[in-house]
């Protein structure tokens, strides 16, 4: 029997990290390295702190070009992505949210895929934003059927209320239906794909949302732990997710929400102070 602390090492595996330098995706890049993983680094620009990175390339999720040229100097097979890039609804352009989060994340993904292994793993970010996906599948299922960023940008000029809300919970619900869609296909290769779904995490995306909105906003969101998750927490989640420990894991989300979910549901089946524990 292979011990636990064996099977969450990324020894002599090559790993992939977009979103490299900063919040979640600098954490993880640095968990992956210290658990032996040769880790390329992504995002637009390189992190102050190179250490944990044994290439970075730069990248800009919202430019085909750049996502091609950024593809093609990835350096050899890749044993598991993890695809942290994003930004929120605060940077005020619903289009540009959608084709980073969900449209340049895909084309990168599927720019990978086929150098990966069988063994190899696909970890995304989505979002609590998300919680309401099976609701909204019916609308998202026509985003998923597009097969390009060309196609998917038709189909946001044709679907203007998808993004009314400022497109971020639209990309997020797609990052994980996105990987139920891909589960058979990727499962016969023995690739497995899975994401994570954030509450609300001390990352520069924080910095978005209240500047944006508000610290007010953020507030609503206050989780059963009584405090916001640390990137740390975060990237531990998306390490254990893409290694050998969770090897019969795929097509799900995992809510590292702090538990805002699970009361969501509970208040639903109870009444409120019952659900609060009151």
């Amino acid at each position: 029997m292979t011990a636990l602390g064996e099977l969450v090492r990324y020894d002599g595996r090559h790993v992939v990290v977009t979103g490299c330098a900063s919040g979640i995706g600098a954490q993880a890049a640095r968990l992956l390295r210290d658990l032996g993983a040769r880790v390329t680094g992504l995002d637009v620009r390189a992190p102050e702190d190179v250490s944990a990175l044994t290439d970075f390339i730069s990248v800009d999720l919202a430019d085909q070009d750049s996502v091609r040229a950024a593809a093609a100097a990835v350096d050899g097979a890749v044993d598991a992505l993890f695809s942290v890039a994003g930004v929120s609804s605060g940077i005020g352009d619903p289009l540009l949210v959608l084709r980073i989060n969900f449209l340049g994340m895909r084309q990168f993904t599927e720019s990978l895929l086929d150098r990966m292994p069988a063994g190899g793993a696909v970890t995304n970010v989505s979002s609590l934003a998300a919680s309401a996906y099976r609701e909204n599948a019916h609308v998202t299922a026509g985003l998923l059927a597009t097969r390009s960023v060309d196609e998917g940008l038709r189909w946001c000029a044709d679907h203007p209320d998808a993004l009314a809300d400022g497109g971020y919970r639209q990309s997020k619900e797609a990052i994980i239906l996105y990987g139920m869609q891909r589960v058979t296909d990727l499962g016969a290769r023995g690739i497995r794909i899975n994401c994570t779904a954030p509450g609300v995490t001390e990352t520069p995306i924080l910095d978005q949302l209240r500047s944006a909105y508000g610290q007010q906003y953020l507030d609503s969101f206050t989780a059963p732990l009584g405090r916001v998750s640390t990137p740390e927490e975060q990237a531990a989640a998306l390490v254990f997710l893409g290694s050998r420990a969770a090897g019969y894991i795929s097509g799900q989300v995992l809510w590292t929400d702090g538990g805002i979910l699970g009361r969501r549901i509970a208040s639903q089946m109870f009444d409120e102070p019952l659900a609060q524990g009151n």
